[in-house]
This record gives C-alpha cells, structure tokens and sequence, in this order.
C-alpha cells in the first residue's frame, strides 16, 4: 500500500522506529519464549502459517522446514499489506487475517524477531517465532529440500 508507513517495535532490533505503548499494550516481543521443534510440529497439524523470513538462495541452498512459505525479510511488510489475491498469486498460499496464527522462522532466531516486530506492529494478534530457526529444526527433523 503506497505511503503506508510501518511502525515496529522497538525490541525487534528495528534501529530507528520504536513503537510508542506496544510494551504497554503487551505486544512487544521482548522476552517472550520461541517455540520450540516439538511447539512448531505440533503447531503445524493445526491451521497456523509458518513464514520462513530467510533469503530465497538460503532455501534453495539448505531446504526449509516442511510446510512452510517462504518470504524473505525484506518483503515481509509488503506482503502482510498485499490484496488477499495478491498474497495468494504470489506465495501461493492464502493471505493470513490478523487474528490467524502465524510463525516465523530463520536461520537462528534474529530475523524471525524482526518479522514478529513488523507484524505485530501491523496489528497481527496471534504470531510467534520459533528462535531456534532452521538451525535447531535439522538437530531433530530432516529438511525438506526445494
């Protein structure tokens, strides 16, 4: 959406925009626990999304997790404002509302804060980061390759 300016939380290591009241409101994601392997398999048998925040070449280099969609970092805030059909053409999955369960996930957990600071921001009420990333995913589970 043109000239639609994102507000993130401070906490998500945002340099420059911090987040007036979202500490106060109880969204920031300071301190909150990730998910862990187990959370995330568990989570995945139920409706929620899992977005994976890293580049496309990490994916196609490494694999990803199983039943996750891909959207780098850089274009997460674009994508979580895009037209329902938009969303679906391009990651061909259907556009999450903002009280869907979401996860995010990297490579070791930085990125996935980010993402979790962008959509909170932009008022999804029901995201978690899985902190481990892909990293801690291949200790208990194979990838999936691309």
């Amino acid at each position: 959406m043109p000239g639609r300016k994102l507000i993130a939380c401070e906490c998500a290591e945002v340099s420059s925009v911090s987040c007036p009241g979202a500490a106060g409101r109880g969204l920031c994601s300071r301190g909150a626990p990730g998910l862990s392997s187990q959370q995330l398999k568990d989570l995945k048998s139920s409706n929620v999304l899992h977005i994976d925040v890293r580049e496309r070449w990490e994916i196609e280099k490494f694999g990803k997790i199983p039943a996750s969609i891909n959207i780098p970092l850089g274009e997460l805030v674009e994508a979580l404002q895009m037209d329902p059909a938009e969303f679906k053409e391009q990651y061909n999955q259907k556009m999450p509302a903002k009280s869907d369960p979401v996860v995010f996930s990297c490579l070791a957990g930085k990125r996935s804060k980010q993402a979790l600071g962008f959509a909170m921001s932009l008022g999804f009420s029901r995201v978690q980061q899985y902190s481990g990333g892909f990293e801690d995913w291949v200790k208990h589970e194979p990838p999936e390759k691309k």
